[in-house]
């Protein structure tokens, strides 16, 4: 198996499907995303050959993952699946998942180098992450530990610098860091390796969050962490 797992975003709307390509990409530059949207026409439904075509193209021998808007558009490209060589067929899955939040959590996965399983797996996430009636960002005050909390482990507080907060790009470089910890290191009590978790939460400049871990050898990857965030990630 060489290169990434790559990823094909089926849509009614080719608008819609070429939009959600450039935003992942902005997250997994150097991953496979492939828009398969609209007719062959350009009207608004779905192609059986720009589906095969998109299959082809993201390809690159570590599987490909397919995620779909509607219905039809599942129908769509598991005909697709059906005429493939047996052997192609078994490397790739399509997954139920929202479409947005499911392709982002899978490119991010991708990009790591994750193997199609995992990747699969993180376009999964994306249903554990549905609106559950909150109105606004994670209370900090609530969600971090308290200070009797933890006490073989380690926890740091920092403050949010980014002007436009932890936007989807730090996000995703904070969690490509994550998940390439040995421990497990939560942000205001979310899993660090969660990018639809740690995006959901809203943290906007000037947020202070606590990175904690309950590990007692996990000081050093809750530093490396807390370091990325004080850096700004890069932005002005």
């Amino acid at each position: 198996m060489t290169g990434r797992v790559g990823i094909v975003l089926v849509s009614h709307s080719s608008a819609i499907a070429e939009g959600l390509a450039a935003l992942a990409a902005q997250m997994a530059p150097s991953t496979t995303l492939v828009p398969a949207g609209g007719t062959d026409d350009g009207g608004i439904g779905t192609s059986f050959d720009r589906v095969s075509a998109a299959l082809a193209e993201a390809e690159s021998g570590a599987g490909v993952v397919v995620l779909c808007d509607l219905g039809s558009a599942y129908l769509t490209a598991e005909t697709a699946l059906d005429f493939l060589d047996d052997e192609v067929r078994a490397s790739v899955r399509i997954v139920r998942a929202p479409l947005v939040e499911g392709a982002v959590a899978a490119a991010v996965e991708a990009e790591s180098g994750a193997a199609l399983d995992a990747v699969v797996a993180a376009a999964r996430t994306a249903w554990d992450h549905d609106d559950d009636g909150g109105d606004g960002p994670t209370d900090v005050a609530s969600d971090a530990p308290s200070a009797d909390a933890e006490p073989d482990g380690y926890r740091r507080t920092v403050t949010i610098v980014n002007r436009d907060g932890l936007h989807a790009r730090p996000a995703a470089e904070f969690v490509k860091l994550a998940t390439t910890l040995p421990v497990k290191v939560t942000v205001n009590g979310t899993d660090a390796k969660s990018l639809l978790g740690i995006m959901s939460m809203g943290l906007t400049r000037g947020t202070e969050v606590v990175l904690a871990t309950d590990d007692p050898a996990g000081r050093d990857a809750v530093d490396a962490l807390a370091d990325l965030i004080e850096s700004g990630f890069g932005e002005s």
